[in-house]
C-alpha cells in the first residue's frame, strides 16, 4: 500500500466533505439543518470515495478496497478528532462523546469504505480477471 498516497487522498475527500458539509448549513432547504447537512454530505461522499479510489489505483493495484477503505476513513476520523469536534463541533454545544456516537457518522463511515470496496470490485478486481 503506498501509505502516503491514501493518506493524501484521505484528506482530501476529508477536505471537500467537511467544506460541503459546512456550507450546506448557509443554504436552508429543510428546516432541520443537521439533516440537511447529513444528506448533502451522504450525496457527496460517494463520488468523492470514487474519484479517490480512481486516483489511487491508477499506480497501485495491489491493494484490496476494503483495507484502502478502512485507510481512508481512518484518516478522515484523525482529522475529525483532532480539527472538527474542537473547532466546529464543541464551539456549537456538541462534544467527541455525541460526535463519534452519531449514527450519522457510522453511516458515512459505512458509504466510504463500502464505496472503496465497490470501485475495488468493479473497476480494480473485474478489470484484473479481464485481463487474464
Amino acid at each position: 500500500m503506498k501509505i502516503f498516497r491514501a493518506i493524501i487522498i484521505g484528506m482530501f475527500i476529508w477536505v471537500i466533505g467537511v467544506s460541503i458539509y459546512s456550507l450546506s448549513f448557509y443554504v436552508p432547504v429543510l428546516e432541520d439543518l443537521e439533516l440537511q447537512a447529513n444528506i448533502v454530505l451522504c450525496t457527496t461522499i460517494v463520488p468523492l470515495v470514487w474519484f479517490g479510489c480512481h486516483i489511487y489505483y491508477k499506480k497501485d493495484k495491489t491493494i484490496h478496497g476494503f483495507l484502502l477503505g478502512q485507510t481512508l476513513f481512518s484518516i478522515a476520523g484523525i482529522l475529525d478528532a483532532l480539527i472538527t469536534v474542537p473547532f466546529l463541533i464543541i464551539p456549537n454545544g456538541g462534544s467527541y462523546h455525541s460526535f463519534f456516537t452519531d449514527i450519522g457518522f457510522w453511516l458515512v463511515a459505512l458509504e466510504l469504505i463500502a464505496t472503496a470496496m465497490l470501485y475495488w470490485f468493479v473497476k480494480v478486481y473485474h478489470g484484473v480477471q479481464k485481463t487474464l
